[in-house]
């Protein structure tokens, strides 16, 4: 079995090197506060270093072949189903996620990998563009970008990480990636080992185990990389798109969501609880595209919030190790104390209390608000907690409008019974996905991931991300004498 948590070091240039900037990390399973392992931090210069060294390794892996790229990855798909038990494991310790929630993430993250086989043909594609004067050949070249900064999060850690570095490797970039060091192990060891395992060549993948204290904005200031990737909050994501802006860098942002659940007149309530329940408690409330809004027109609102309630207060809470359980721990102490912060805005706004959830380490119960007005603050907030806000909506088209009032525009969902209704409703919602008759939580390796407003820039999924990590050239050859004007 392998045994992840004595591997602490980052990884770069094919080496697994530790951290030298003097500070260490106590990596802290946030259930039961236990230590899984003690990690040496990276220093800034080691960071510049790895950025180097991608730059150095690209150039040789953008002249790899087909095969050779497709080599790495079903070798990396390998390794990752080899040690699913043990990567299951420690998602759930590290992340304070459920078994159920560990085992979604490693099939989400495999099935990215297997998707990039299906792309990774698509650099080095040449097309013939016709046009100018007679004799010419225009032709399109599709080439790698070089090296990419990648920034993932502590929520889904393997699969939100690969959703960006398999795709940049397929496609003859290098990466240079920082893991949230709350999740160290499962969202940047264990990658670079099945990147290891695999064969790729020393300094396409480098993975270090730092923090934002240590290195300040060098992923993003760094003359090296030509494109940032992050998922993450809102705040953080203006702060890299004005940096990388200023410094002429593409980004591919994944940002915070403020998702609407929609229950229409002509619902069906009882399925529709089925949804909200698993598209609000899910990890606990926190991932980006979790139900934050659920709007419920008044026909259907009374026994939506009865039904609903009485089902979130059977959810097991607890152990996430035990396989029963559906609401872990929150992923530290601050995280709960901004959830604890919630509730009582909630109640100081005035909404009505209809499930008192409770609080006992960092595992928060269940907490559903009825009578929540769309313009209060709690409303217009990203909770990423099990709390659950319930709206009332006059009629069809007030839930609708209500739905589309925030700054987001990641993930939505509508209930009804009209599927035609509901499909014209969802494109006058300005997000970037609308599900109907389902829940907001859903991700597949070759759809349009990715939000609209102030929840991100760019997609991720095939064949959209071979856009974005991935560059156009345009070579043109004369083959007859030109007559020029002068």
């Amino acid at each position: 079995m392998q045994s992840f948590e004595q591997m602490t070091n980052s990884f770069i240039n094919g080496e697994w090197v530790a951290g030298d900037s003097g500070r260490t990390y106590q990596n802290i399973n946030p259930y039961d506060g236990s230590l899984i392992a003690e990690m040496n931090i990276a220093s800034k210069e080691q960071l510049q270093n790895a950025f180097q060294f991608a730059e150095e390794a690209q150039k040789s892996w953008a002249r790899s072949s087909v095969e050779e790229r497709k080599q790495v990855i079903e070798k990396a798909v390998e390794y990752m189903n080899e040690h699913q038990e043990e990567i299951v494991q420690l998602i759930s310790r590290e992340t304070g996620g459920t078994i159920l929630k560990a085992n979604v993430e490693h099939h989400l993250a495999v099935g990215v990998m297997a998707e990039a086989l299906n792309y990774v043909h698509e650099v080095g594609k040449v097309r013939e563009v016709p046009g100018g004067p007679e004799g010419k050949i225009n032709k399109v070249y599709r080439l790698p970008l070089g090296v990419i900064s990648s920034i993932s999060p502590f929520n889904f850690p393997v699969n939100l990480s690969l959703r960006t570095i398999v795709p940049a490797i397929a496609l003859g970039n290098a990466v240079v990636h920082k893991p949230d060091i709350q999740v160290g192990l499962v969202g940047g060891v264990i990658l670079a080992k099945a990147f290891e395992y695999a064969g790729l060549p020393p300094g396409v993948f480098n993975m270090l185990l730092t923090d934002i204290e240590e290195i300040g904005d060098e992923m993003i200031e760094n003359p090296i990389p030509r494109l940032i990737s992050f998922t993450g909050s809102t705040a953080v994501g203006r702060r890299i798109g004005e940096i990388a802006g200023r410094n002429l860098k593409r980004v591919a942002l994944e940002l915070g969501g403020n998702s609407p659940f929609v229950v229409l007149s002509d619902a069906n309530v009882n399925q529709a609880v089925k949804a909200a329940i698993f598209g609000k408690f899910i990890h606990q409330g926190q991932i980006c595209m979790i139900i934050n809004r659920i709007i419920v027109h008044k026909d259907k609102y009374e026994e939506f919030v009865e039904t609903f309630a009485a089902r979130a207060k059977e959810l097991p809470c607890g152990n996430p190790q035990d396989p029963h359980t559906v609401i872990g721990p929150l992923i530290n102490e601050q995280q709960l104390k901004k959830a604890a912060g919630y509730v009582e805005l909630a109640k100081k706004e005035g909404a009505r209390t209809v499930l008192e959830g409770s609080i006992e380490g960092n595992v928060m119960t269940p907490f559903i608000f009825a009578d929540v007005k769309n313009d209060s603050h709690i409303a217009q907030t990203e909770l990423f907690a099990p709390i659950a806000l319930v709206i009332k909506a006059e009629t069809d088209e007030e839930a609708i409008k209500i739905a589309g009032e925030t700054d987001r525009g990641l993930s939505s969902a509508i209930f009804t019974s009209d599927l035609e209704k509901g499909e014209r409703y969802a494109l006058e919602l300005d997000a970037g996905m609308t599900h109907i008759n389902d829940q907001t939580v859903n991700d597949a390796p070759n759809i349009p991931f990715g939000g609209t407003k102030s929840s991100g820039l760019g997609r991720f999924g095939n064949p959209w991300v071979v856009e974005e990590f991935t560059s156009a050239k345009w070579v043109s050859v004369q083959t007859k004498e030109r007559e020029f004007a002068f």
